[in-house]
């Protein structure tokens, strides 16, 4: 009797496990994925779970690494609708890296990146077509700017300044397309301005100004020499 009943539990748990499997990785009767899904890595790890309606993503999606860590690597959020998706990426101990939003495969709009912590930022910026675009901040771990600078396309353009870890300035630049272009302000360590000028394509023009002895000097770029 004993081991009648035992069968009966095993057979009963497997018809159990059977159903539950056939009701993940199905498919409408347009052949589009429908429901529950679950994917695995080639060693059996789970790669990714997440639920689809009529071939679309609906909802969280998590995804693992292959080397099996219990947290996701990635979790996606996605919305009825939206041609946007929020996405979270994390380290393999689950600590928070970077956040924003995803269109496709491209980075778009704000993404935030944390320091080890998961929690103090570490820099801000922006993405338009997975490029650059927009505001670019980088923070120190007290949360004080270190730098602030603006791209266009994935490069460099309008201001780029540079700050030590008391607030003041050190570095002052203009870029037009990735190319210094415009007015340069360079300052020492004590806060001073050692030399100011322009540049055009990527090169010193005009007359520009250096720190000498306490004194602002005038010259033309080949007769100086930037640190």
């Amino acid at each position: 009797m004993r081991t009648k009943a035992i069968l009966v539990v095993f057979f009963s748990l497997l018809t159990f496990l059977l159903f539950a499997q056939s009701d993940i990785n199905q498919f409408d009767s347009d052949g589009k994925r429908h429901g529950i899904w679950k994917k695995f890595h080639d060693n059996g790890n789970i790669r990714y779970t997440g639920e689809f309606k009529h071939g679309k993503e609906i909802g969280v999606f998590k995804f693992y690494a292959v080397t099996g860590e219990k947290h996701p690597i990635v979790i996606k959020t996605f919305q009825k609708d939206i041609l946007t998706t929020q996405v979270q990426f994390f380290s393999k101990k689950g600590v928070l890296k970077s956040k924003g939003q995803m269109k496709g495969k491209d980075r778009i709009g704000e993404w935030i990146y944390y320091f080890n912590d998961g929690k103090t930022i570490l820099s801000k910026e922006n993405y338009k077509n997975n490029l650059l675009d927009g505001k670019f901040q980088i923070f120190f771990k007290n949360g004080k700017l270190t730098e602030l600078s603006f791209y266009k396309n994935g490069k460099l353009h309008g201001k780029k300044v540079r700050y030590n870890n008391m607030g003041k300035e050190i570095e002052n630049i203009t870029y037009k397309d990735g190319v210094m272009h415009g007015p340069t302000i360079i300052y020492d360590k004590k806060g001073a301005v050692y030399a100011k000028g322009s540049y055009t394509d990527g090169l010193k023009t005009g007359i520009w100004e250096f720190n000498m002895d306490g004194e602002m000097v005038k010259a033309t770029p080949d007769k100086i020499r930037l640190k």
